[in-house]
């Protein structure tokens, strides 16, 4: 996954290197905005959903991929985001993955699987309609 997002992604306590993302489960990426009404509604949903289904044991991370406009917005942002992110200096990686998964619109959250390949396109309506028992569908998609 490092040829996606580069060697390091950012959480709330420092650096975090991609190579630990090989044993969790369902990885995604949430294409999101500060700026963006319809993002920063279903970002606290989304925050409630990830809570859920990691209270047990981790075995979802979300990788926050920003459209945002300055540093600052995307640190405000990402202060109610618990999941991981690109780096907001990092416009290579964050401008390459939306480009490589055809990103047009946001807000997008894609389940992708070890080789980075896209397996569900429509997590965000699969977090909203189900919430934690999208996680089958997700199953039946990395098959």
């Amino acid at each position: 996954m490092e040829h996606l997002f580069g060697p390091t992604l950012i959480g709330k306590h420092g650096p975090v290197p991609v190579a630990s993302l090989a044993n969790t489960k369902y990885v995604l990426i949430y294409f999101s905005a500060h700026w963006c009404p319809p993002c920063r509604a279903f970002t606290p949903k989304l925050a409630l959903f990830y809570e859920s289904v990691n209270s047990a044991h981790k075995q979802v991370e979300i990788i926050f991929s920003s459209a945002d406009r300055s540093p600052d917005q995307f640190q405000e942002y990402f202060e109610s985001m618990p999941w991981l992110a690109i780096p907001f200096a990092d416009a290579a990686h964050r401008n390459g993955v939306a480009q490589r998964f055809g990103i047009s619109g946001i807000p997008a959250l894609l389940l992708i699987d070890r080789e980075g390949n896209v397996k569900r396109s429509q997590c965000r309506e699969d977090v909203m309609a189900k919430g934690p028992l999208a996680l089958a569908d997700w199953d039946s998609a990395l098959r």
